[in-house]
């Protein structure tokens, strides 16, 4: 049975759990593209920014739906040296590997801000959004790719996660808010009536819907 109606239903529910937020200097980066719809609510109803941040999947080779990490914008890469070591996986594989994915990150920077400038995080309460979280991996390394930056607080905001995924991540950032955590969990999706994808286009919408509600 599914928890949510939808994204939107989500991000409702999570602005609601993270009102204590509304009048700090803060900032809600998203993670695109489902989990901008569930940051866009969070922003909009603590009147704070919308930015996105871009976490990619570092692919196996031959296996590109295996993640062997993640890499962020800033280079910032988190590895599963257990997968990495298991498939005897070289440096050379994994450099080229993340060059790839680092140019597909500056490629959908530019088009969902177009001509808005990234947010700087140095001295805010950061609050990274995504619509469910899993492995866990493209959460870990936003979340290091925004402590690099000098964040004043990281809190981690999603309505769904696995238990086991939010126990490795409760040691790395400062607060964790999950809606519900079931312990059976095989896919995101699964708690959603509408799990419809997200497409750019809204993506790039609610980022300047954002601006304007914050001018």
């Amino acid at each position: 049975m599914a928890y949510f109606s939808d994204r939107v239903d989500a991000g409702k529910r999570l602005a609601a759990a993270l009102a204590h937020f509304r009048g700090r200097d803060g900032v809600v980066l998203a993670i695109p593209r489902g989990g901008v719809v569930v940051g866009y609510q969070i922003a909009d109803a603590l009147n704070l920014p919308l930015d996105v941040i871009i976490p990619h999947k570092l692919g196996a080779p031959n296996n590109p739906e295996l993640a062997i990490g993640a890499i962020t914008e800033d280079g910032t890469t988190v590895l599963d040296n257990n997968v990495i070591n298991y498939l005897a996986i070289n440096n050379q594989y994994i450099q080229e590997e993340s060059k790839r994915q680092e140019e597909e990150i500056q490629r959908r920077l530019k088009m969902y801000r177009q001509d808005m400038p990234g947010r700087n995080v140095a001295g805010l309460h950061v609050i990274i959004v995504d619509d469910g979280v899993a492995t866990g991996s493209t959460m870990k390394a936003a979340l290091f790719s925004v402590k690099n930056k000098n964040a004043a607080t990281t809190t981690i905001a999603i309505p769904v996660g696995s238990p086991t995924t939010l126990q490795e991540l409760k040691q790395q950032v400062d607060c964790i808010i999950c809606l519900y955590t079931p312990n059976s969990f095989q896919a995101i999706g699964q708690f959603y009536n509408d799990f419809a994808q997200t497409s750019d286009q809204e993506v790039i919408t609610l980022l300047k819907e954002n601006q304007k509600n914050c001018e």
